[in-house]
């Protein structure tokens, strides 16, 4: 789970992101889990695109995904939204730490 600041710190981060994830008027497939999976092992962080013949909301789509790759639902502004998921072997981002309680 995503403490505010971190997720205030991705979505920083995924400003500068190309959409390379895009849900079309079909069903989420298992080749979209599979490209988004390997998109989130490479890259930690990626930005999608839902369309507007799309069955899906763009929230609906993000958390379907993000369930099915086991990833986080960063941020969803009106079509688009962000996932994130560490890389458990080489972790590229950085995570500003949770305070302790």
């Amino acid at each position: 789970m995503l403490t505010s600041k971190q997720r205030a710190y991705l979505r920083g981060l995924a400003n500068r992101l190309e959409t390379i994830l895009i849900v079309g008027k079909g069903e989420i497939t298992d080749n979209i889990v599979n490209q988004a999976d390997t998109a989130l092992t490479a890259r930690e962080i990626i930005k999608g695109r839902v369309l507007e013949n799309s069955a899906y909301s763009s929230r609906e789509a993000a958390e379907l995904i993000a369930d099915k790759c086991s990833a986080d639902v960063v941020q969803v502004i009106g079509s688009k939204f962000v996932l994130y998921r560490p890389n458990p072997d080489e972790p590229v981002i950085v995570l500003p730490k949770a305070k302790k309680k």
